[in-house]
């Protein structure tokens, strides 16, 4: 009699997935209907469509929780990250994932969780030292030449960072210290990369950056030693940690807080650009000025080229005493002969007005030579004997920067004697 075969999938039930996430569900949704639990939501979701997804917590479990859209309306307040709650909803799962879940029916607010109030707890304790205080605070230097980057190497926020630099200042030195941000080696990394570059002699701020994330993401931020080793820096610290909404501890010790990593990199890179700015305002407004006063001395030179006491002064100066002459004619006609005392005054004051008339015409003759100096002074002759020379293409424009010629173009130079041909190398 030969051997049978024991056919072991013929004598036991086989199950599907969907059979046993299915059988798990209902008997969830069955065993835990309308209860109530309390615990602390981190990782809080809310997308376009109305729900939210969120982790209900406490000091050793978690609990995927999902409040729809219709639930979430009725709501009194504005979950946060860190907030601890009531829930009142009933388990289930959710079947293409088999993760079972929380589904809220209603929620009331508890008060603060734990990482809430170790955070307030510590954000008072830092604040009576001391340490938020606008004194402590270091000024960030004007035109930083190097800028070191405490973060991680692989997140979106040294990438937005870099990207800011290269359109602002790509002239700009960075070191970068790799750290993790968020973990359980992160607050040591953190530490180690602060004190790191404190060392050097060649860093002149330091951006301390992440992105945005949950009250837990950015708990390596909110730790006593963090906020100890940023105010013990003696290199200024931008705190660039998560997004607008976010505040960590890391941002009151700072010397400075930026609402995100683009904006921290637009701080240290701003005052390069915005002085550029300044100084090219400056010499416009100089070279407008320039060009008014010009214009200025030019009108008060052909005032003075038209006067015809320049003009002539010979003939005015004839007309005058031809005048002079017939009033002292009438004068006479109409005095007797024998009032001398009156003739010796009337030839003094002959021989004052003929004074006054020399010292007039000598007056605007010397305003006239020091108009005429100042002019000089200014035309493109007396410049170019200062020794400056003034530069042309072959298409005769005037070369005021030297990005207008390509290497190997020719040019005209002239200077105060001549002019002669060169090259661009």
């Amino acid at each position: 009699m030969g051997q049978q075969k024991l056919n072991l999938f013929e004598e036991r039930p086989i199950l599907s997935i969907t059979q046993i996430v299915e059988s798990v569900k209902s008997r969830l949704e069955e065993g835990f209907h309308d209860i109530w639990v309390r615990g602390e939501i981190s990782n809080l979701g809310a997308p376009p469509s109305g729900h939210l997804y969120f982790t209900l917590k406490d000091s050793k479990s978690q609990l995927k929780t999902v409040c729809f859209k219709m639930r979430n309306r009725l709501l009194k307040f504005r979950p946060k990250d860190g907030m601890e709650v009531v829930v009142r909803g009933s388990l289930s799962v959710y079947a293409p994932r088999g993760d079972f879940q929380l589904i809220v029916e209603s929620m009331e607010p508890v008060g603060p969780g734990d990482l809430q109030r170790q955070f307030e707890n510590l954000k008072i304790k830092l604040k009576s030292e001391g340490l938020f205080d606008k004194v402590h605070k270091k000024n960030l230097p004007l035109l930083p030449t190097k800028v070191g980057i405490v973060t991680s190497p692989s997140g979106a926020a040294i990438q937005d960072i870099l990207r800011v630099l290269s359109r602002r200042n790509n002239r700009l030195n960075i070191l970068i210290f790799p750290a993790q941000v968020q973990g359980t080696v992160a607050v040591q990394q953190i530490i180690e990369g602060i004190t790191c570059l404190n060392d050097r002699n060649d860093i002149d701020v330091i951006i301390l950056t992440r992105g945005g994330g949950s009250l837990e993401d950015l708990q390596a931020f909110n730790e006593e030693s963090v906020a100890r080793t940023i105010f013990e820096s003696r290199i200024p610290i931008i705190s660039a940690v998560g997004h607008e909404i976010d505040s960590t501890i890391a941002d009151f010790v700072a010397d400075q807080t930026a609402p995100t990593p683009s904006a921290a990199a637009e701080i240290v890179s701003g005052a390069r650009t915005d002085l550029r700015d300044r100084v090219e305002g400056l010499i416009l407004r100089c070279s407008q000025a320039f060009r008014l006063h010009i214009t200025y001395k030019r009108q008060q030179l052909h005032n003075l080229t038209s006067s015809r006491a320049l003009v002539d002064p010979e003939n005015n100066l004839r007309f005058l005493q031809q005048h002079l002459d017939d009033l002292h004619t009438r004068l006479l006609q109409t005095l007797p002969n024998n009032l001398s005392p009156v003739r010796e005054k009337i030839a003094q004051q002959k021989k004052d007005l003929s004074r006054q008339i020399q010292f007039y015409l000598q007056s605007k003759k010397q305003s006239y030579n020091f108009h005429i100096n100042q002019l000089e002074a200014f035309s493109p002759q007396a410049v170019l004997d200062r020794g400056y020379s003034i530069a042309t293409s072959d298409k005769n424009q005037i070369i005021r920067n030297s990005n207008q010629l390509k290497k190997g173009d020719k040019l005209n130079v002239q200077v105060a004697q001549g002019e002669f041909r060169a090259q661009k190398i």
